[in-house]
């Protein structure tokens, strides 16, 4: 009997060695909910599940507080979209100011893939406003995200009222700094 069981824990530690090494202990006992497709895309999500502060890998919280030196974390969430782990990571900067970073991992490492703020309508970019009135020029956002990426594109998150919900349309418009575009699928982070 005890060999027996020698043997299943052997096999059991096994399928853990072979499982994804960045899944905390905590968010595998605790059972992730079934991936979901996004409305109106492709996207493959977890969905996303909070994390204590204490529980996020050193290395994740690094790459927060070197983007941007004085960032405060407060909150954190993990997620998997499309097979890839991210760690999004709140809080704030010195001046008070919120942010949130979007942690990807990438083989063993982890970087900072896009930095978000909210921000008003009217400190976008004029280009970035006339893209996206296009069409509408009543187009009013109740809540606008500026997404600054790695690679310093800036990809805008504008939310408006649709059937009775404040953020229920939603439009990214993709800012290069000369160009404004709307997006036609959801930006990718």
């Amino acid at each position: 009997m005890r060999r027996g069981l020698g043997v299943t824990l052997l096999a059991v530690l096994g399928l853990i060695a072979c499982g994804p090494a960045s899944v905390p202990a905590d968010e595998a006992a605790a059972g992730q909910s079934a991936p979901q497709a996004s409305a109106g895309n492709q996207v493959v999500t977890s969905g996303k599940s909070a994390v204590p502060l204490e529980a996020v890998p050193a290395q994740v919280m690094n790459a927060a507080s070197t983007a941007h030196p004085g960032f405060t974390a407060t909150e954190a969430e993990r997620e998997t979209r499309d097979g890839r782990n991210y760690y999004d990571i709140g809080g704030t900067m010195p001046d008070g100011s919120e942010i949130e970073f979007d942690i990807m991992e990438e083989g063993r490492t982890w970087r900072v893939v896009e930095a978000q703020r909210d921000i008003a309508f009217a400190s976008a970019p004029e280009p970035v406003r006339v893209a996206a009135r296009r069409g509408d020029q009543t187009f009013t956002p109740t809540r606008v995200i500026e997404s600054v990426q790695a690679d310093g594109l800036t990809i805008y998150e504008l939310y408006a009222e649709a059937g009775g919900d404040p953020q229920g349309r939603k439009v990214e418009v993709r800012w290069d700094g000369r160009q404004a575009a709307v997006l036609e699928e959801e930006w990718e982070h």
